[in-house]
């Protein structure tokens, strides 16, 4: 007795079909294209979810070096300054400080300039 692969195969389709939910044109109705176009797809938001990670670190380091500025320091001395005082803060951490917390962002600048001195 021979096996039958239909219901198998409609699935696999169905599948493709609906991850393709969306896409303009033969891209969302049609299996070959929706295909490739879900395969392609799929490999950005893979590549775009590393990037995304080194995205928000760029924006990090840019919004500490604009309060570093304000304060008379340039980023890379601040890190230095902090490193050497034993602070032990990340980027994302002094950043959101560098928004909402002026003061104490301010008093961690003065610590770095201490230190260095």
């Amino acid at each position: 007795m021979r096996i039958k692969r239909g219901v198998n195969a409609v699935k696999k389709r169905r599948k493709i079909l609906k991850l393709a939910k969306g896409y303009f044109g033969a891209k969302s109705k049609l299996y070959r294209v929706a295909r490739q176009a879900v395969m392609k797809s799929l490999t950005y938001s893979y590549v775009g979810r590393k990037a995304k990670k080194r995205d928000f670190r760029k924006l990090w380091i840019a919004r500490i070096n604009a309060g570093c500025r304000a304060n008379g320091m340039s980023y890379s001395t601040f890190m230095h300054g902090l490193k050497l005082a034993g602070i032990n803060l990340n980027r994302k951490v002094l950043s959101d400080m560098a928004i909402t917390d002026l003061a104490g962002f301010t008093a961690l600048t003065e610590t770095a300039k201490a230190q260095l001195k």
